[in-house]
């Protein structure tokens, strides 16, 4: 199969990985990629938010399926216009991706599928934004409306930081301060062809920057999966599945088809495990990073069938999707300055030497190459080091080993990715 995947993250860059290592010899091209991806797959110089662009290549290359990676060109409305070329596309309509576009129409949403989630006030202005903060109390959740790369959330116990994330993201567009949950959290992404749904197997992901979650909130510094502590609350991690697929994922697709904007694509639900029971913190559009980089090396189901299935509405004649007992860890390397003011183009070494660990990957986020072929840093998050292992400890020894081995000038990394997942309950 022909398959385009746009996008230039390490989360394509592991979509791509596991495409290529499927028995059905697919060709595979990344528009626009990345150094390290242009090392697997042909990459081609597209702008992936211009749907213009991506109809005319995918026509001219009899594209099969293509796959939307991240949310800027789904809010855009490429899949509509993929979708009205008559190709099948992975990724909602730009209508239902407003689903991550928009919190206000995530919590419309919720609200009417009976979805449960905090309670959230909409604030178009710093006087609104200011009496809610004031209602809710510490610790204050403030959380940008639209689409903030992954940095619009902000959870402090400091009145005077909230009112000051409140004042950057106004000028946006509003912004939506909500109540405090407390509990461990769990990323679940749901495939959807907007009828059905298939669950993939859950994940943690590690959002501040430093280790014991110290310093400010990134796009994900790390994750892991499966989440073995997940027994200890549900029984199992399956009946943890289950209810989410019954109390979130299948309202509110059920919710979007009722509304008539089917939801076509990867439903991401960032949940949290509150003593009163599951909450979703918010909805994404498509596959997250960096939880990606281990749920799918854990997919045993081969991908394309999947995503080929949701794309073209036959999603309920799959089985239950095959995992992998392996346990996956990846670590992300973040250039110097990151997340406020990246420093790139840093000459980065070791890349062989940390692929030669055993079970070990490395997947490309922010690089590039120099005229002179020379690997450079070009971003905020640089590399994501995947490791597999029979169990925790294998896992996280093979992915440090192989961290060791990178270097570029300013690499920031946390040291305690998955260091207690395999005791307590999601403590991390």
């Amino acid at each position: 199969m022909m398959i385009l995947v746009l996008g230039s993250g390490a989360r394509e860059h592991a979509l791509i990985r596991s495409l290529c290592t499927e028995d059905a010899g697919h060709t595979v091209v990344a528009a626009p990629g990345n150094a390290g991806i242009a090392s697997d797959v042909e990459t081609v110089p597209l702008d992936p938010c211009d749907p213009n662009q991506v109809v005319a290549f995918a026509i001219e290359r009899a594209v099969e399926l293509v796959i939307v990676g991240p949310e800027a060109p789904l809010v855009a409305g490429v899949a509509d216009a993929v979708r009205a070329a008559g190709i099948p596309v992975f990724g909602p309509d730009a209508s239902a991706a407003q689903l991550e576009g928009s919190k206000t129409y995530a919590k419309r949403i919720m609200d009417a599928a009976g979805v449960p989630t905090g309670r959230a006030i909409l604030a178009a202005d710093i006087d609104a934004a200011r009496t809610a903060i004031d209602e809710f109390g510490a610790p204050y959740v403030v959380k940008a409306d639209g689409l903030a790369a992954g940095k619009g959330v902000l959870v402090t116990e400091d009145r005077e930081a909230a009112l000051a994330h409140v004042t950057h993201w106004l000028p946006h567009g509003s912004v939506l301060v909500e109540e405090f949950l407390t509990g461990p959290e769990v990323s679940l992404f749901f495939v959807s062809d907007g009828e059905s749904v298939r669950a993939l197997a859950p994940a943690q992901d590690f959002k501040r920057l430093g280790d014991d979650d110290l310093g400010p909130n990134t796009g994900g510094m790390g994750a892991y999966s499966p989440l073995p502590w997940l027994d200890e609350l549900f029984g199992s991690e399956q009946a943890f599945v289950t209810e989410v697929t019954d109390t979130v994922a299948l309202p509110t697709v059920r919710q979007m088809a009722a509304e008539h904007t089917p939801f076509i694509g990867l439903l991401y639900c960032g949940l949290i495990l509150t003593p009163q029971g599951v909450r979703v913190i918010e909805f994404n559009a498509r596959f997250g990073d960096p939880e990606t980089q281990v749920v799918l090396p854990r997919l045993v189901t081969p991908l394309s069938t999947v995503l080929l299935a949701a794309a073209t509405g036959t999603l309920s004649e799959l089985p239950a999707l095959a995992f992998s007992p392996l346990v996956a860890v990846t670590v992300v390397l973040a250039s110097e300055g990151y997340p406020e003011s990246p420093v790139t183009g840093r000459p980065i070494t070791g890349l062989g030497e940390a692929a030669a660990v055993p079970g070990v990957s490395v997947l490309h986020a922010g690089t590039g190459l120099q005229p002179n072929d020379e690997l450079v840093s070009a971003g905020g998050r640089v590399l994501s080091v995947v490791a597999l292992g029979k169990d925790f400890g294998s896992a996280r020894s093979r992915v440090y080993e192989a961290v060791s081995q990178i270097g570029f000038t300013g690499a920031q990394y946390r040291t305690d990715i998955a260091a207690g997942a395999g005791t307590g309950t999601g403590t991390k």
